[in-house]
């Protein structure tokens, strides 16, 4: 692999706040005992008669991840007794290492759940994703999500699940400050000055600049700004009058008395902590940032922007398939394959594992069903879905823009721009000086 150790850096990108608690050890799936086969063969099966073996290793997403899989490995197999489908699940902090391991012995799995897959691109490992997915499937995959997976025009990956950012305010603050929800950054600062002079011992707003998510902070204010990370031929735009707007947005959050002591250290996690415990007025968030028990009445809006559209971050791991120049029947293993995504993608059989799981939805008809019926559904440990939640998030994910971390100069730019906002935020460089800089750094 050339790049195959830069793939490790992938991970602060991954989604990793399930619903379902942390993750735990490394856990492997058996496969289940198939069902008898039926007297007529499947016309997609090999000629030779014999079944199409196909390896499958998930990424573990909570506690409970294997008995999902393990169900869903059961019913598949006996709905396609010509297929013999073997999960395993692999927890996040073992499955680089395990993929990495697997590919240097030429023993990759059919199909991976990861995050990040540029590497692999490069090192002409992956089928594209448009010779395996069916028409139906594609037409329900949230195009955002879809497109997200291309390089240079071509999709090499499927969304398994998403994630999005959007406001989270504590309406009960606000109305004692006497403010409404912000929609453009001159009312963001509006509030806060108000929740300041009116609500004592208050924070206004969170503001994570940190190694840990500064990225995400500078897609957040650049996008709705009117910027960005890239131009319209998806070149590096760093430095443009927008981004070095932002910047300073940003900076003058940092030096107004409005957020926290330490955005440069502090990460989200502690942020979102105070939010749920009412002395946290304003931030910006992933959906599943509000504990289940939280006491505080709050409200989830759009990203503050000076747009005529807000943008929200969007995240998504992948699901990917390997190539393999030994399958005895190519046609016959791609036809499984296909069998498996649709399966997978079924509105009924993929919403559930969202709630299961405890992320969102990247198809359109599991969007719509979760927002009116997600209560049908339970998470790992036995609670319904809350209707609400998935119909407040679900709406944003067709605003989503993505990181461009296709691009090979990506954990540079991703370390810079953070770089960028601590420098101007503290003094020592202007934003227009850092952002020069990093442009001609990585062009």
């Amino acid at each position: 692999m050339k790049k195959i150790l830069a793939l490790v850096l992938m991970l602060v990108m991954v989604l990793s706040m399930a619903a379902c608690g942390s993750k735990a050890p490394d856990t492997q799936t058996p496969a289940d005992a198939p069902a008898d086969a039926p007297a007529d063969t499947p016309a997609d099966a090999p000629a030779s008669g014999e079944k199409v073996s196909l390896d499958v290793i998930i990424s573990q997403y909570g506690n409970k991840t294997a008995d999902w899989w393990k169900q869903f490995e059961s019913d598949f197999e006996a709905a396609n007794a010509n297929i013999d489908l073997n999960i395993e699940i692999v927890s996040w902090n073992d499955i680089y290492s395990v993929v990495n391991t697997r590919i240097s012995t030429n023993s990759q799995p059919d199909i991976l759940n990861i995050s990040g897959f540029a590497d692999y691109v490069a090192d002409d490992l992956l089928m594209p994703a448009e010779e395996y997915i069916s028409p139906e499937t594609k037409a329900i995959l949230v195009p955002s999500f879809w497109e997200s997976n291309a390089i240079d025009g071509t999709v090499w990956a499927v969304p398994i699940l998403a994630s999005c950012r959007a406001l989270f305010c504590n309406q009960d603050i606000l109305d004692q400050a006497g403010v409404k929800v912000p929609t453009n950054w001159d009312e963001v600062m509006t509030a806060c000055a108000a929740i300041k002079e009116k609500c004592p011992g208050i924070t206004p707003w969170g503001l994570d600049i940190s190694m840990d998510e500064g990225q995400a902070a500078f897609s957040y204010y650049a996008w709705n700004f009117g910027g960005g990370f890239v131009d319209e031929k998806g070149d590096w735009a760093l430095n443009t009058p927008e981004n070095v707007a932002a910047v300073e947005y940003i900076a003058k959050l940092y030096n107004s008395g409005y957020c926290n002591a330490n955005p440069t250290t502090d990460t989200r996690y502690p942020l979102q902590d105070q939010f749920n415990a009412g002395s946290l007025a304003m931030m910006i968030g992933p959906f599943n940032m509000t504990t289940a028990d939280t006491k505080v009445n709050y409200t989830i809006a759009d990203l503050p922007t000076n747009n005529d559209k807000a943008v929200a971050l969007g995240v998504c791991d992948q699901l990917m398939v390997f190539k393999d120049e030994e399958a005895k029947d190519q046609a016959a293993r791609t036809a499984a394959i296909t069998k498996f995504f649709d399966a997978f993608y079924e509105v009924e059989t993929y919403a559930g594992y969202m709630v299961y799981e405890g992320f969102l939805p990247a198809t359109t008809n599991a969007s719509e069903l979760l927002a009116k019926s997600a209560d049908k559904f339970n998470d790992c440990n036995g609670a319904p879905g809350r209707n609400e939640f998935f119909e407040n998030f679900c709406s944003l994910l067709p605003s989503c823009q993505f990181y461009p971390m296709q691009k090979a100069e990506w954990m540079d730019v991703r370390n810079g721009v953070v770089d960028v906002e601590q420098q101007v935020s503290v003094g020592s460089a202007t934003a227009q000086d850092a952002l020069d800089a990093l442009q001609k750094a990585v062009s």
